[in-house]
């Protein structure tokens, strides 16, 4: 008796969260225009990526906008980006370059030369996103930079990823959706928690009041989650849900890669705000746990009304992610939902295990 209490326990838990989720998966998205064609400088940092920058600044700079430069950040490339980026920039005037050199004294990071990035911009309003990063439509540049305004200083945008054969391919989107999903909901609940740099808008005077990445700059990564997480508040974030606005990048194409790159990703959130840490904590704990209680519930005990509330919380999981997942492009993972999230639940722990061992310590 006592396991179908917990069993049911945790499907209250993931109840509870698939109805904030509903704040995105349900919310209509505005179509309201604002005024003005404001300066906009794009910001591209990258690190070894001549072949992304010839194929995606091309598409950056077709985009349909009056008045925006490109900044181009080369952060210490061991390959031909820095000769690619001069390249491009010598046939457009829209495109200004950084380049971030290594010595023995100084080892640069990505935070450092976002930073010189920032400062080399000349406008108010700063869109970034990657160099393997290439817009939706022409219309991502105005629709992720029109809300920016004085009361609305931080965007939050979805950076998809490309759809490929394969399983990994559909558990790296799965990811990404469920991170988006998670990030959106929480910022329209009035708790903006963090964003990806793969599309993310704000103002130079928020990243200046925020004194930039100084407060974490040790730390290789974060230079959009921690940022988002330290700056927002629940009145200057807004989102971009348009489909015309997303980004999509290539995924990694090895297990391997991208475990290493969640890896990383992890290691920043223990630095979240404490409230933000206990959603994300009960979240994974409520999903982790109502399968473990799921499987020795069908074991141990009569199957009858421990399938009757596995069935409810699927049914719940199809009715709110199924809906975002359409939202956001990603239908097709919807029959998969049940396999992939178990495989993402194990796949957190071991990367939880792996990083109480050793930490990454590079961004690329």
């Amino acid at each position: 008796m006592m396991l179908l209490f917990f069993l049911a326990g945790t499907v209250l838990v993931n109840t509870f969260f698939y109805l904030i989720f509903a704040k995105i998966s349900y919310a209509t998205i505005s179509e309201k225009k604002f005024s003005g064609d404001f300066p906009v400088s794009v910001i591209v940092c990258a690190k070894n990526e001549a072949h992304n920058l010839k194929k995606n600044i091309p598409l950056l700079l077709q985009q349909d906008y009056p008045n925006f430069e490109i900044i181009l950040i080369n952060d210490a490339s061991l390959d031909d980006t820095m000769d690619v980026i001069e390249a491009l920039a010598a046939t457009d005037p829209r495109i200004h370059t950084v380049n971030v050199e290594n010595n023995e004294a100084f080892w640069s990071n990505k935070k450092y030369s976002l930073t010189l990035g920032i400062k080399r911009a000349k406008h108010e309003r700063l869109l970034f996103t990657d160099a393997d990063c290439q817009p939706a439509s022409k219309q991502w540049l105005r629709l992720m930079t029109q809300q920016l305004s004085d009361e609305k200083q931080l965007v939050l945008g979805y950076g998809a990823y490309q759809k490929t054969k394969g399983w990994l391919n559909k558990l790296i989107r799965f990811e990404t959706l469920m991170t988006a999903i998670q990030y959106f909901s929480y910022a329209k609940a009035g708790m903006p928690y963090m964003g990806v740099g793969r599309n993310l808008a704000y103002t130079r005077q928020l990243f200046y009041e925020n004194r930039g990445f100084m407060s974490h700059m040790q730390i290789a990564s974060g230079d959009d989650d921690l940022f988002v997480n330290e700056a927002a508040t629940k009145s200057n974030v807004a989102l971009c849900l348009q489909r015309d606005a997303f980004t999509l990048s290539q995924p990694k194409e090895t297990f391997k890669d991208w475990f290493y790159q969640k890896r990383r990703h992890v290691t920043t959130s223990k630095y979240y705000k404490t409230k933000h840490q206990t959603y994300l904590g009960l979240y994974f704990l409520g999903n982790f746990f109502f399968w473990v209680a799921a499987i020795l519930s069908l074991v141990f005990v009569d199957w009858k009304i421990p399938l009757a509330l596995i069935t409810f919380r699927l049914i719940l999981q199809y009715l709110f992610l199924g809906k975002a997942a359409k939202r956001f492009q990603e239908k097709d993972l919807a029959p998969f939902f049940p396999v992939l999230e178990v495989f993402l639940v194990c796949l957190q722990l071991t990367i939880f295990s792996s990083n109480l061992i050793s930490k990454p310590r590079r961004w690329k």
